[in-house]
């Protein structure tokens, strides 16, 4: 049970005063007590009761024997002829205002004398007083507003001070009946509280508000029951006896809300009277006062003596002290006292007064998480302001991780899991609260248990890791015996039992508060072993919740630690604040003897975290592993390397090893399932080269010897297929290291390492010169090993040589003629291309003219030659047709070295004179006049000539006409050059030929030396800028 306050009486009348306490009031250091003899008494506090609320000692310490609470400074035996009802104090205008014999008196509050009656209040039943800071709407200049509400029987009657000024106004309102109470609910709101209702009241506007409530709070607006409309359950034996019917309650809560209550019915509204929608206080016995003493709800049960203590939110009871005949309970309000700020009271009997001490807030909370009582310490928590708290943000999360694992010892998986990923809670420590299936190491449970377990109750507070302290408070009732002791007053001790409280409460109390405080109030703790015992459902079940935490703490993981385990710069950077405060919050609680870093503690949680995702995956959900693999993951390998072939998952094992880089791993697995032919023994899927080829074609060329190792038996078993390591279409193919690939494949296969050149030159483009000289010696090799595939293969190889022979220019000729014997008909062709390639073209043409007898491929030569040395990029002075009329002395064309082998040819071959008349029709304008008709011999009859002399003829004729068209457009732009230099280009502001002028004044200055022109001489630029003649040539 919560000590939340503890009863220290600190005024106490004498066996032989007759007097009765009637009315308290507590300021500062001040004690004012009025009695029913109309005297009113002064006590100086010794002790402040604001300071009281701000102990943060774990116990209270009594008083020494020679010190007393208070002393009596003052007694007015004739302040009031009849017994004070009520007092109160306006600071701000330095005036006592107390209420007797119907009347409201204004007194001065240093010598407590009579300064008015204000007559206007007779018959006055109570009244209620306010201060605020208001700014001025057209100025804004803030002044402080005063205001005093006094109800007599249905009228309201307002007096206000402005800035200590009493308005000469009086304000008065009257209600539909008699008011019990008021409380202000703003600086200009009012909540009165009625025979059978309550009304919002708003003073500025003099608006009435019916505020509709349950039970005997009130009905609809306008609603009245009359006298005993108010009457409810609890109260009706009362008036059965000639009791009274209870009067309506009203007090301040914090952030503005109000709370209602009369009889057992509560209602919790806002500042403009509308209902909060909060379900109502479980009283058993209807109030005789109510309080809100920061931050706790007070109720005072005058029937049976009793003070109750309750959270505001929750609304369950936390405390009940039991205070003798105890009839009235004040609360000092804040905006009276700001050093009380509400966190102190008194509490009254007609003979007694007690001051209620506070126990330490951290002293409170520890006590709720002893009991258990875990929901109670969270709201507490969220209440309190932070700098009342030793690490409130600390105490919260650790205490909701206690609560979370509360929910999971209930089977309540997915609200723990929740709350632990609310709180980012270690990763240890959730799961340590799973079986070893999922948690792995014993080992693990038992140090989490010993460092960060909830069921212990020796706890260190605020650290982070699942730790509390938490004081013992047995002492706590001895001391209050003692306290009261001192007196013989019958004080009592808080009852201790919290069954105790529910059993007397009302049954209408509702499954929502239950189900609230369920997982707190009266149950123990599982034990570990009773923690662990998941099994079937409940495991799959807690399994998968678990799953989702795990994600998230993966992702909080990641922003403090980059793929390859290395701590990022926004982390190595967060010593201090909330990022190095998160980075403590998810590290693995360094074990006994080891002083880890912080980048190895998060490499260790992140081990930690992802093996056992992946165990929970395997568990339920075996087809997510495969996805949490091909991300960057810091899985044990040991453990998923047995699980997986446990459960035949292969693929996934590939996968992980691949992301882990065990590359040798896989290929060794992949290998030994590929090689396997008996059915059986291997899954179908991973039988054969291509898993292994897939794998390898995703390898990084750095890892060419791992490639190298692992390729042959894909390409010996299936060469096709095994090929496609080195020629697929991808980045890491294309960038493997050449040489030794090719090297490789020699070794292998012949055929393989031409498949390998002519992939890197056709495709890639590659002209390293040793590559190509190393395919045409491939090429060669090809045609002179003996085939079994006869003919056919080697005229195949010698289409490609010839090919490459035409299309490269990356190898070296001087090395390949040498290959290539002149007495071998099948490398004729070949030789003669090196020759062209080496500018040997006469040698080349007897090739084809004498040993291939291909006139046809000797004209395509000499064309393929004649176009080459024509080209504009070979000869960029010739840009115009050359006349053959007068060309002796140009050298002789490619065309007429033809011509000559055909008309001249060397011993043993004879002339070929249906060639050279072919030459000389196709290409005779190209051939020098005088060099071709001496090779013609005299016995060749000249009608066969006819075509040679039309081509020549028809070349001459081409070349003058074309003279003549160059010189008449060369002509047409002489004539517009020359009409632009007389006449001018015709544009507006533009060039005027010699139509031009310029204007020179008196003002116009040379624009070299900046002096007048006068009779100088002077000079037009042909930008028309003028200058002096001798300046012109500066």
């Amino acid at each position: 049970m919560l000590s939340a306050f503890t009863a220290r009486p600190i005024v106490e009348l004498r066996q032989r005063d007759k007097s009765k306490i009637e009315a308290l009031l507590a300021y500062g250091d001040r004690l004012l007590v009025g009695f029913n003899t109309g005297s009113l008494r002064i006590y100086r506090v010794l002790e402040s009761i604001g300071d009281s609320g701000t102990a943060t000692t774990n116990e209270i310490k009594p008083p020494s024997s020679s010190s007393k609470p208070v002393e009596l400074l003052r007694e007015l035996d004739k302040f009031s002829k009849y017994k004070i009802e009520q007092l109160a104090i306006i600071k701000e205008v330095n005036i006592l205002v107390s209420l007797s014999n119907g009347y409201v008196s204004t007194h001065d509050l240093q010598t407590y004398e009579l300064l008015e009656t204000l007559t206007k209040t007779k018959g006055a039943s109570t009244f209620a007083v306010t201060s605020n800071v208001v700014k001025d709407v057209s100025t804004g200049v803030p002044s402080i507003v005063s205001r005093l509400a006094v109800a007599v029987k249905r009228r309201l009657l307002l007096w206000s001070w402005h800035d200590s000024e009493l308005s000469s106004e009086t304000s008065e309102l009257t209600l539909v009946t008699g008011i019990k109470t008021l409380t202000w609910a703003t600086g200009t709101k009012l909540v009165a509280g009625l025979s059978s209702s309550y009304v919002l009241v708003d003073v500025e506007t003099a608006t009435v508000t019916d505020i509709v409530g349950p039970g005997s709070i009130g009905g609809a607006p306008g609603q009245d029951g009359g006298r005993f409309g108010g009457v409810g359950v609890a109260s009706m034996g009362y008036m059965g006896m000639g009791g009274m019917v209870p009067k309506p309650l009203a007090t301040r809560l914090s952030e503005g809300q109000l709370l209602l209550a009369k009889d057992i019915n509560s209602l919790f509204i806002d500042p403009d009277g509308n209902s909060l929608g909060r379900r109502q206080i479980p009283w058993s016995v209807a109030p005789e006062a109510i309080g809100y003493s920061y931050p706790f709800l007070l109720a005072l049960q005058a029937t049976k003596g009793t003070l109750e203590v309750r959270n505001p939110e929750t609304l369950t009871a936390l405390q009940s002290i039991s205070l003798a005949n105890a009839n009235q309970l004040h609360v000092p309000q804040p905006y009276v006292s700001l050093a009380h700020a509400g966190k102190g009271f008194l509490v009254s009997s007609e003979r007694c007064i007690w001051r209620m001490d506070a126990l330490g807030y951290d002293a409170q909370i520890d006590a709720l998480v002893e009991r258990r009582r875990l929901d109670e310490a969270i709201s507490l928590i969220g209440m309190l302001e932070d700098a009342l708290l030793k690490d409130k943000e600390g105490r919260l999360r650790e205490i909701k991780m206690l609560k979370a694992q509360d929910l999971f010892d209930q089977r309540k998986y997915r609200d723990s899991l929740d709350l632990f990923t609310e709180v980012s809670a270690p990763s240890e420590r959730v799961i340590s609260l799973y079986p070893t299936i999922i948690a792995g190491d014993p080992s693990l449970l038992e140090s989490s248990q010993g460092d960060g377990d909830g069921t212990s109750t020796d706890f260190q507070r605020g650290n982070g890791s699942g730790e509390l302290s938490v004081p013992s408070i047995e002492s706590e009732p001895e001391q209050v015996n003692k306290q009261a002791g001192r007196s013989g007053v019958p004080v009592h001790e808080s009852v201790n039992s919290v069954d105790s409280i529910s059993e007397r409460e009302s049954p209408k109390v509702s499954t929502f508060a239950a189900s609230e405080t369920a997982s707190t109030i009266g149950r123990p703790s599982m034990s570990d072993t009773q923690r662990h015992e998941l099994e079937g459902k409940d495991l799959e079940t807690a399994t998968s919740e678990l799953a989702g935490f795990l994600v998230g703490a993966r992702t909080k993981l990641q922003r403090f630690l980059n793929n390859d385990g290395t701590l990022k710069e926004i982390a190595s950077n967060a010593n201090s604040g909330t990022k190095g405060a998160g980075i403590e919050d998810l590290l693995v609680p360094a074990h006994k003897g080891h002083d880890l870093g912080r980048e190895q503690q998060l490499r260790e949680t992140a081990k930690l975290v992802d093996t056992t995702l992946f165990r929970a995956y395997m568990l339920v959900r075996p087809s997510m592993a495969g996805p949490l693999f091909r991300l960057p993951n810091f899985c044990d390998a040991s453990v998923v390397n047995d699980k997986l072939l446990q459960t035949g998952r292969f693929n996934d094992l590939v996968d992980f090893f691949f992301g882990k880089r065990l590359h040798r791993e896989a290929l060794d697995l992949l290998k030994n399932f590929g090689m396997e032919t008996e059915e059986g023994k291997a899954p179908a899927y991973l039988q054969g080269p291509q898993r292994t080829v897939a794998y390898l074609q995703n390898l990084p060329p750095g890892l060419i010897d791992i490639i190298l190792e692992y390729a042959e038996w894909p390409i010996r078993s299936t060469p096709d297929l095994g090929m496609e390591i080195f020629l697929a279409d991808t980045e890491n193919a294309e960038t493997l290291p050449r040489l030794q690939v090719l090297n490789f494949l020699q070794g292998i296969d012949q055929k393989l390492a031409v498949k390998y050149l002519e992939h890197i030159i056709e495709e890639l483009n590659n002209t390293t010169p040793d590559f190509h000289q190393r395919l045409i010696d491939d090429y060669l090799a090809g045609l002179k090993s003996p085939d079994p595939a006869g003919d056919v293969k080697k005229s195949e190889y010698k289409d490609k040589l010839l090919n490459f022979l035409r299309t490269s220019q990356h190898y070296e000729s001087w090395k390949v003629i040498q290959q290539l014997p002149g007495d071998v008909p099948d490398l004729y062709e070949a030789r003669a291309i090196v020759l062209g390639n080496m500018r040997e073209h006469r040698q080349a043409l007897l090739i084809y003219v004498f040993k291939l007898r291909d006139p046809e491929k000797a004209e395509n030569y000499c064309n393929q030659i004649y176009l080459t040395e024509t080209s504009p990029t070979s000869s960029p002075a010739r840009t115009r047709r050359r006349s053959t009329s007068n060309d002796d002395d140009s050298p002789p064309s490619i065309y007429h070295s033809l011509l000559s082998l055909y008309m001249s040819p060397p011993p043993p071959y004879e002339p070929q004179w249906g060639p050279a008349l072919e030459i000389l029709a196709k290409h005779g304008s190209r051939l020098p006049a005088s060099s071709t008709l001496a090779l013609i011999p005299e016995v060749l009859p000249i009608q066969k000539l006819e075509s040679y002399f039309r081509a020549r003829i028809r070349s001459a004729n081409t070349v003058v006409n074309e003279a003549r068209i160059v010189a008449s457009l060369r002509k047409t732009v002489d004539i517009g050059e020359e009409a632009k230099l007389h006449l001018g280009d015709g544009k507006p502001g533009g060039n005027a030929g010699r139509n031009r002028h310029v204007v020179i004044t008196e003002d116009k200055v040379c624009g070299v030396c900046h002096k007048r022109f006068g009779g100088s001489a002077i000079k037009v630029m042909p930008n028309n800028a003028v200058v002096h003649y001798g300046c012109a040539i500066r």
